[in-house]
């Protein structure tokens, strides 16, 4: 039987998903891909008569678990038929279970999803990738609308709060991918589908991300902080192997990554989740002329533009890099005041993880 991928689509309001879902269908069905659907269900349930503005917290607390259990129906079945069509196979959600927590208080949302006899960890690992797609209302915000979606009443702070809170709700998640606001919304539509690419080991163009090496010189906004510790493992000849171990909040995700080039110009790039035990008996296999890298990771969103920043800490503590993810070739990065940008290191192997791990 054919792999199947699960993969969400969400993100802030006016983010575009409607037009991804339609591109997505066009592209992966024209190389091959059955690919299946999953609407927004609260949508259809607003638009079956449901108010989740209502002040009836029992009636608030009904249609709400029914939303969880009415996704997770929905998942299942359409997996079901995806395993029975036997021909490689993709399901995108529109919107994902957790997407149902930012509207709740923590207490509503444990007590309604061990009524669905679930969890928050369960219901993340139920996907191979998520693609959060930011708000318009986040850096593009001449193009943030409601006219096209009478469910959508919010405001543009409101929207970007949102945004935000999505980004936390799936944070942990081993392949969540932030899509940025470009300056040309098809630039944002072709990253979605590169990044859908990734999760199903299509050969894709090795890119270079933006990278610079910066000094913090100013107050960092709200951003997610999170503990990584990197080992490299011996691998074959134009083969990257790579375990990570990131600590967020106190919750612990491993994971382990493969670069194979298959061109000069082209690689493929694999992730894989593991458990505490597989990921300790990896460690067996380190690379003996690599050190392991530890560092401190913030990300956080700048004028739609999405940014990982990174202190190291281990085997050198001097270094703090900015990475912006997304962008396209031509376009330009819309750097925060409070990072002083020393040079540009795109491109420079120097700076590569893998070349900072070498032993002197």
């Amino acid at each position: 039987m054919e792999e199947i991928k699960k993969i969400v689509l969400t993100g802030g309001p006016c983010a575009g998903k409607t037009t991804a879902l339609v591109k997505i269908m066009e592209h992966f069905s024209s190389i091959g891909f059955k690919v299946f659907t999953i609407p927004e269900v609260p949508t259809m349930f607003s638009q079956g008569g449901v108010n989740y503005l209502t002040d009836n917290k029992t009636f608030f607390y009904e249609e709400e678990k029914a939303t969880l259990e009415t996704q997770m129906s929905l998942e299942d079945k359409f997996l079901d038929m995806a395993k029975a069509y036997r021909k490689p196979s993709v399901i995108v959600c529109d919107r994902g279970t957790l997407d149902i927590s930012t509207y709740l208080t923590p207490e509503m949302w444990k007590k309604i999803t061990e009524a669905c006899g679930t969890d928050t960890e369960a219901l993340r690992n139920r996907y191979d990738a998520v693609l959060h797609l930011v708000s318009a209302a986040n850096g593009a915000e001449k193009y943030y609308t409601t006219a096209n979606n009478k469910q959508r009443k919010e405001g543009l702070e409101l929207a970007r709060q949102l945004d935000k809170k999505i980004i936390n709700a799936w944070t942990g998640h081993p392949h969540l991918r932030v899509i940025n606001n470009h300056d040309n919304f098809e630039n944002k539509l072709r990253r979605v589908l590169k990044e859908i690419s990734d999760v199903l080991a299509l050969p894709q163009p090795i890119e270079k991300e933006r990278r610079y090496q910066v000094e913090i010189v100013g107050q960092l906004p709200e951003c997610i902080e999170s503990e990584i510790t990197q080992t490299y493992l011996t691998a074959e000849p134009g083969c990257e192997m790579r375990l990570r171990s990131r600590v967020w909040k106190g919750k612990q995700v491993n994971i382990l990554t493969t670069k194979k080039r298959v061109a000069d110009d082209e690689r493929i790039e694999t992730e894989r989740t593991l458990t505490h035990n597989l990921y300790t008996s990896l460690l067996r296999q380190a690379d003996p002329y690599r050190q392991t890298i530890k560092k401190v990771r913030k990300t956080f969103i700048w004028k739609g533009q999405f940014f990982e920043l990174d202190k190291f800490i281990e085997p050198v503590n001097h270094l703090i890099t900015l990475e912006v993810k997304g962008i396209a070739e031509r376009e330009d990065v819309h750097f925060p005041p409070f990072v002083k940008v020393i040079k540009d290191i795109t491109g420079n192997m120097t700076y590569d993880n893998y070349n900072i791990a070498l032993r002197k």
